[in-house]
Order: structure tokens, then C-alpha cells, then sequence
């Protein structure tokens, strides 16, 4: 639900001219804003929640085939940053070891005496070390460092080194793509983020949007007379150009890339939070348009409308990708 003191929208009026110039205007201004993040390492502001970021940030240095966002994206594949997951495997804890693993791999990561499976201060440092002991394990094997480490953790070292790279497994193969795409939504960018081919479309659904009442839980089914939440109304103005986000706004933020607020382009969904420091705590989202405003769908009494984003609680921005948003986890 947005809050209270979010802005008012402007008059929907006024919405052609409006999202026209804006899209135009912003389009043109960003041909200079540079191509998809290289070599970032930093972590994308509150992507992972703040009780983790410190040891996420610091055991994801611990190898050269290893990163922060790297190991970000490999815990969140696996829990979704829940402490007490539990498989149907019997894969305990955030960084979701086995306990035969655990026995071999775990570590005491914060020096208390005790290797916790269900602390995330030894299971995130276990994770990032089990990481880097199957990178020396697949070192001499051809392809990328990264991916065969990764296919390692999935599928075994010994089947990496047979095959000579990541072996032709369905699982490993999409557990390697899922988690170097999630990567990219992880990491701080440091050459800016390509623009979105859907961005203008997905506008365009928004736009035909326009004064249509709030629906909390509404996703624009006929039952719900065509109404919508914030998310809802994400979601389907991606959907409607082939994308398929998650439900919840919390989890649309690690569908793409993190642009800056002097690099938001139309398109781009912007996200509002209670915690500015933990994109798990995320409580309102909007399709930006460009001049500092976005379409959303603020809360129960509104209308959907133009409304700015700059307001206390803003927190950032996702630029979705079709790869990114397959990537994220089905049970979001």
C-alpha cells in the first residue's frame, strides 16, 4: 500500500502529450548512458537484505572465480534468503546444504566455536567456501571458471571434469544460466544498463490504465472489473509485451539490472521501501515514464495516475530483462 503523503497525480488529461514527450525526451537524452554492467563486483543497493550484505560483501571476495553478486544470486536461487529453508531433499538453511555436505564443507564463519547449518554467519561463508574449493577443483577445465564452478555445486566436480565444461544436463545447464543472470540483479552496475527493447509498449498498457480504480490484489481479471494493485499492474503491463514478472513487487526488483535515478528510462520500474536498506521490505511499485513521474496504483481509494517518484521511501529502480524475469525463482 502507498503511503499516505506519496504525491498526487496529475490530471490523466493530460496523459498523451504528457508520456509522449517524456518517453521521447528521456529516449533521446540516454544514448550516452553506455552498455550492460562489466566486471561489477559491488552489490546493488539493498539487494540483499541488510542483516546478510556485510558477509555476503565480504566472503564473496574470497576467490577470483567467486563475486558478491555472484554469491548473492546463488543464495537467493537456493532460499530466497530464508534462514529456516528446508528442502524435501533435507537441504537445510539459507545457502541450503545437504548434511553430509555440511559436515565436510561447513566452516565457522563468525569464530563462535560452533558451525550452525541454520546460521546464515556460517552457512553464507560455507557457501562462498565450497564455492571456491570446487573452482581449484575445476581449474584446468576449459570454458568459463564461473559457470564450471557452478555446474560443480550442482552436479559434481567429477562430472564437469568428465564432460569438459558444464555437462549437458538440463538442471545444471539452467542452474548456471539462473543464477549468472540473477548475477546482473545483484550487482552494482558501473557502465550504466542497456535500455529495455519493451519499455515502450509496457507504457502503453499502463497508459490505457488511467483512472481506473485500486484494487488490493487486483491483477485486472474480468471478476475484478479490470482493476489492479501496484504489482498487479506491473505485472501485466510486462505481461502484455511477453514478460512474466512475479506477483509481488519485493520480488520484480531482481528482474534485470539497478539503473541510478540520473539513469532511469521510461520503462524502468521504480520501487519504494521501508527499509532503505533491504529490498525485501519493498511496499509500492511503479512503471516510471520519464521527467520524474510513473503510472501507478497507490492504494484503496485511488485511481490509477501519474504520481512523482521522489518521496522519502523511494529506493530504486530494475530495468526488466525477458532473461532476467525467467530467471527468478518459480516460488516467488
Amino acid at each position: 500500500m502507498r503511503k499516505i503523503w506519496m504525491f498526487g497525480g496529475i490530471g490523466i488529461g493530460l496523459c498523451l502529450s504528457f508520456v509522449a514527450l517524456l518517453v521521447v525526451g528521456t529516449y533521446s537524452a540516454a544514448a550516452g548512458l553506455g552498455g550492460a554492467a562489466q566486471g561489477a563486483v559491488g552489490l546493488a543497493k539493498g539487494a540483499v537484505p541488510a542483516a546478510y550484505a556485510s558477509i555476503v560483501q565480504k566472503w564473496g571476495d574470497l576467490c577470483p572465480a567467486l563475486n558478491p553478486a555472484l554469491l548473492a544470486a546463488q543464495l537467493y536461487q537456493e532460499s530466497g534468503w530464508r534462514p529456516d529453508a528446508k528442502s524435501s531433499a533435507d537441504a537445510r538453511g539459507i545457502a541450503q546444504f545437504i548434511p553430509g555436505t555440511w559436515a565436510t564443507h561447513g566452516i565457522d564463519g563468525n569464530g563462535d566455536g560452533k558451525k550452525d547449518i541454520w546460521d546464515p554467519a556460517d552457512a553464507i561463508p560455507s557457501a562462498a567456501s565450497y564455492d571456491c574449493e570446487l573452482a581449484k577443483y575445476v581449474k584446468n577445465v576449459p570454458g568459463d571458471i564461473s559457470d564450471n564452478m557452478l555446474a560443480s555445486y550442482n552436479a559434481g566436480a567429477y562430472r564437469v571434469i568428465k564432460a569438459g565444461g558444464v555437462p549437458a544436463i538440463r538442471e545444471t545447464q539452467n542452474y548456471v544460466k539462473v543464477i549468472r543472470t540473477l548475477e546482473k540483479s545483484f550487482a552494482r552496475p558501473v557502465n550504466g544498463v542497456a535500455p529495455s527493447q519493451q519499455a515502450a509498449a509496457a507504457i502503453y498498457y499502463a497508459q490505457q490504465k488511467l483512472g481506473t480504480p485500486y484494487l488490493w490484489g487486483g491483477t485486472g481479471t474480468a471478476g475484478q472489473g479490470g482493476r489492479f494493485d501496484c504489482s498487479g499492474l506491473t505485472q501485466a503491463a510486462y505481461h502484455s509485451v511477453g514478460i512474466t514478472l512475479p506477483r509481488v513487487a519485493n520480488d520484480q526488483y531482481n528482474a534485470g539490472e539497478h539503473p541510478s535515478r540520473d539513469q532511469l528510462l521510461p520503462g524502468d520500474l521504480v520501487f519504494f521501501s521501508n527499509d532503505l536498506s533491504n529490498s525485501r521490505a519493498i511496499h509500492h511499485v511503479g512503471l516510471y515514464v520519464g521527467g520524474g513521474y510513473m503510472i501507478d496504483a497507490p492504494y484503496t481509494g485511488s485511481v490509477i495516475r501519474f504520481d512523482k517518484i521522489d518521496s522519502p521511501d523511494y529506493f530504486g529502480a530494475t530495468r526488466v530483462t525477458q532473461d532476467g524475469a525467467k530467471a527468478l525463482p518459480k516460488n516467488t
